[in-house]
């Protein structure tokens, strides 16, 4: 059986186009941020003499996977004559001050910056993932398979030592807040 995106919406309910819209406005919205966080770190691990350690090859490695990332949603903004959001500003600045604030705290509060992050991703790909009809497999294959680069970057930053950083659950709780603001936000503006 073939299910479309937003089959068996209620009136009022987002459109199909909707959806889509705004998987890809806060999808592209996203993945800047996350460059922005890490562009953040490695700036911060540069100026501690940090820059040719391990953290700084998985950061490196990662902003890589998050560009590409990036690319694809730009791309699908054009293609689908999707408006970004008019916060992307914002999260340009926020995103590299996480960045830099977690790698200046040290190398396992970076790691739990992105286990934070891409814990929250993860639930908002997977939310995507399910809300995407047969009618969108393409872009729902996208968002899987991104889902599961992010969950890659999670992996990898809890064997780094994440869970070692300073505060760990306060700061992974209030990066994980202001993670789901930030989708809660790009998705409509």
């Amino acid at each position: 059986m073939t299910r479309r995106t937003g089959e068996g919406a209620m009136p009022g309910d987002p459109t199909a186009r909707d959806i889509v819209e705004r998987v890809i406005r806060v999808d592209q919205a996203g993945e800047y941020g996350a460059i922005r966080i890490y562009e953040g770190q490695l700036a911060a691990l540069r100026a501690t003499g940090r820059a040719n350690g391990e953290t700084a090859r998985k950061i490196e490695h990662m902003l890589r996977q998050e560009r590409r990332h990036n690319e694809v949603f730009d791309k699908l903004l054009v293609e689908r004559r999707v408006r970004p959001t008019a916060l992307q500003p914002l999260w340009s600045v926020a995103g590299f001050a996480l960045g830099a604030a977690t790698a200046l705290l040290g190398d396992q509060a970076a790691m739990a910056c992105t286990v934070a992050v891409e814990e929250t991703i993860d639930q908002h790909y997977a939310a995507q993932r399910d809300q995407l009809g047969d009618d969108e497999a393409s872009l729902r294959e996208t968002v899987e398979s991104f889902r599961k680069d992010e969950l890659a970057h999670r992996d990898e930053a809890l064997a780094s030592g994440a869970e070692q950083a300073p505060a760990y659950e306060a700061l992974s709780a209030a990066i994980r807040a202001g993670s789901r603001l930030a989708i809660w936000l790009s998705t409509r503006i």
